[in-house]
């Protein structure tokens, strides 16, 4: 199997709308959602910018559903780091030991486990004999995931999972490294071309505002548009949209299956926030409580009420889903996305940033 990036270099026709999602993750009814929402049709060309599979729980009928529309449609599927790992399954035995004998216990979702299942084949931790046997099965699906490129480039833009430290020889790259590259928009690389990631969520950048927003740097030609579907409670899908490939007037939609309503009152936003994301999650209980419970944030100190349901046990570590303090700015008659109702105040969702509303909501509910 090789070991170096894959790079594509497909001609974009001037005028033809470019769309591109990325970490998709599974998640069937979210991009069926989005595509929908952004009015997707033939015309359009559509990037999919890589972990498309693994940790949703439709990663069999996604996949299924992306290589049908790709008949119909025009569509560039790009590896991530979880699609990676679902070949490798096909290809090599070489992680058996250490990773897929602790991986696959511990995700029946796995499209590697849900091959199994529609098999009858239950005894998939026996290797050797499921990989004999998908590769028999479902040359279709194998022959699909080895034709996913790393990298596709054109003469504006470059679309890769995780990210490039150069543009120069591409095709030389580890092609791990560039499907899994963790907080590539800290790396301080910039660029002649656009380069559109996904991987890393773009929460995990701000440390005091929770958003799930695409992150344009125009100055260094990065943006990063992995909304964190799946992974994150109040995660969402994002689809980056350009006019043509020659365009810089990006803009871009999202789909999180959230109830959306009409906000009454205007609230002012913090001025001082805190965004406790994935690995910097820590907490100590202080008051525990039905709906929300007082913490306190061990690597900042701050205090804080977090969603009881978000709290989290790891043997005797304490820690929790992605969680904030900030409050919203909202005007009256701005929709806002419902995360969680309490008796003190909402949750909720504008433009993909979280925070808490505390004014009155109208009572019609829209659904996206």
């Amino acid at each position: 199997m090789e070991n170096t990036a894959r790079v594509i270099h497909p001609e974009f026709a001037a005028g033809r709308r470019i769309l591109a999602v990325s970490d998709i993750h599974g998640n069937l009814p979210f991009f069926r959602g989005l595509l929908q929402k952004v009015r997707f049709t033939p015309e359009d060309i559509l990037v999919l910018d890589g972990d498309m599979l693994e940790k949703g729980r439709d990663s069999l009928a996604l996949l299924r559903y992306m290589m049908e529309l790709s008949r119909t449609h025009t569509v560039y599927p790009i590896c991530g780091n979880c699609d990676g790992l679902v070949f490798r399954f096909f290809e090599t035995d070489e992680l058996d030991g250490r990773f897929y004998a602790s991986y696959l216990p511990q995700h029946p979702e796995s499209t590697i486990r849900q091959l199994a299942d529609e098999m009858g084949f239950e005894d998939w931790m026996d290797f050797p004999g499921l990989r004999a046997a998908l590769r028999e099965r479902y040359p279709e699906i194998h022959a699909w995931l080895a034709g996913l490129p790393t990298i596709l480039e054109t003469e504006h833009l470059v679309f890769v999972h995780g990210g490039v430290p150069s543009l120069e020889h591409m095709e030389t790259l580890d092609r791990w490294k560039c499907m899994k590259n963790d907080d590539f928009r800290g790396q301080g690389h910039s660029f002649s071309k656009y380069v559109i990631v996904g991987h890393w969520p773009v929460t995990l950048y701000n440390p005091k505002v929770p958003s799930a927003a695409p992150l344009f740097d125009y100055d260094r030609k990065i943006i990063s548009i992995d909304g964190g579907c799946v992974l994150k409670a109040d995660g969402q899908l994002n689809a980056l949209i350009l006019p043509s490939e020659e365009s810089e007037d990006f803009s871009w939609q999202a789909y999180d299956g959230l109830e959306v309503y009409t906000a009454l009152d205007r609230q002012e936003p913090s001025q001082d926030s805190i965004n406790i994301r994935w690995g910097r999650a820590d907490l100590e209980l202080l008051e525990p409580g039905e709906e929300l419970s007082r913490c306190r944030h061990l690597e900042s100190g701050r205090e804080l009420y977090i969603l009881t349901s978000y709290l989290r046990r790891t043997g005797e570590r304490l820690w929790c889903e992605d969680s904030t303090d900030y409050r919203l700015s909202v005007e009256p008659g701005d929709r806002l996305s419902l995360v969680a109702r309490t008796s003190r105040g909402c949750l909720m969702k504008k433009n993909g940033v979280t925070g808490w509303y505390f004014g009155r909501l109208a009572d019609t509910i829209e659904h996206k």
